[in-house]
């Protein structure tokens, strides 16, 4: 594999993308109510199924990579399971019984892959489970204390705590604990009692931002959170204090732990941008972008943009282009190869219809 590869599956925006098991499948969402999947051929992508029954833009999408299902949620206030049928050649989509009146933000496969999680704009998270009995896919609903669109959601390695992150200024972290589906998890740090919709703590950036991002650590004994105050928080279940690491970059949208002391962000700076743990404390490391993107100071930038007034800048000018791979926000990163303890490639999509994927060693 290449250090970098870099494929434009799509001309617009991807919202989401996610890959299956042996990553010879993706699934994006290209800003529309569509789901496209795409076969590797080669290096490159070619797309084999749409899927289009949501009405409304899709907003999220996950692949569970063991029982090969995709669950995928949308504006249309829907989420459905989809399951491949091999006799067809065909995904066939299964309604999901969220029981809300906004628009779905959010899903997350559980690790167990027996239920997922849904947020929405309705101050709710829908936790999904399949109801044998009646043959159908139904949830139990999250509630208290949110006052806000949830905007994101990440899984404890047990499949009962839940994270996530809100537009209410804060972090939390649930108990999604359902009686018949999961097992009574052993005792962690963040509680020993864990019933349904039990708060295991609740936290906030300095200056209330909206929490775009939301992530475990590999232990899941850590929790890192984004806001969009351009702060990333790093909090432990254990007592110890909370680390806060301030940037002057732009918000990040997306979080991913590759290591118990290594942390992947991105978002409107179009770079991804590994953090470690350094001491007791947390520090930028480096840029991921092949070494093209240049730190810019706030001199350097007032300069640049006093220039642009003065003189403006010509049709077709190169200087619009941005000096990285990505050319604009980067919405989602997510886990490519490697182990769950040591993530050795990433993979990222963007506004700028870039699918890319990241060699981290």
């Amino acid at each position: 594999m290449s250090p970098t590869e870099i494929h434009q599956l799509n001309l617009g925006p991807i919202t989401a993308h996610a890959f299956n098991k042996d990553r010879s499948q993706v699934a994006i969402c290209p800003n529309n109510n569509e789901v496209h999947v795409y076969q590797k051929s080669g290096k490159g992508w070619n797309l084999i199924h749409a899927l289009v029954e949501h009405d409304k833009l899709v907003t999220s999408i996950d692949w569970a990579p063991e029982s090969n299902q995709l669950v995928t949620c949308s504006q249309d206030r829907n989420a459905y399971v989809w399951t491949f049928d091999s006799v067809t050649n065909k995904w066939k989509p299964t309604l999901v019984l969220l029981r809300i009146n906004r628009a779905a933000t959010f899903v997350r496969w559980s690790p167990n892959e027996n239920k997922f999680a849904v947020a929405s704009g309705a101050r709710c998270i829908a936790i999904c489970y399949f109801d044998e009995e009646n043959d159908w896919w139904t949830s139990k609903h999250l509630k208290k204390p949110i006052r806000s669109t949830v905007l994101s959601l990440d899984w404890h390695p047990n499949n009962v705590l839940l994270a996530a992150g809100c537009a209410d200024f804060k972090a939390r972290v649930f108990s999604a604990f359902v009686k018949g589906v999961d097992q009574k998890p052993p005792p962690t740090p963040w509680g020993d009692k864990l019933p349904f919709n039990t708060i295991c703590g609740e936290f906030s950036n300095d200056s209330s931002g909206w929490i775009h991002s939301v992530s475990f650590s590999p232990s899941g004994d850590a929790l890192a959170f984004s806001g969009h105050d351009s702060q990333i928080c790093i909090v432990y279940a254990g007592g110890e204090s909370q680390n806060i690491i301030r940037t002057t970059s732009l918000p990040y949208l997306s979080l991913l732990w590759i290591t118990e002391e290594k942390l992947i962000a991105a978002g409107h700076d179009c770079v991804p941008v590994l953090f470690e743990k350094q001491g007791q404390l947390w520090k930028f490391s480096k840029v991921i972008d092949v070494g093209k993107k240049k730190v810019v100071t706030e001199a350097t930038a007032f300069n640049k943009f006093q220039g642009w007034d003065s003189k403006g800048i010509r049709e077709g000018s190169k200087e619009t282009e941005l000096n990285t791979i990505h050319q604009n926000t980067i919405t989602s990163i997510r886990p490519y190869q490697g182990s769950r303890n040591d993530i050795s490639y990433i993979s990222s999509s963007g506004i700028d219809g870039k699918l890319v994927v990241w060699d981290l060693k």
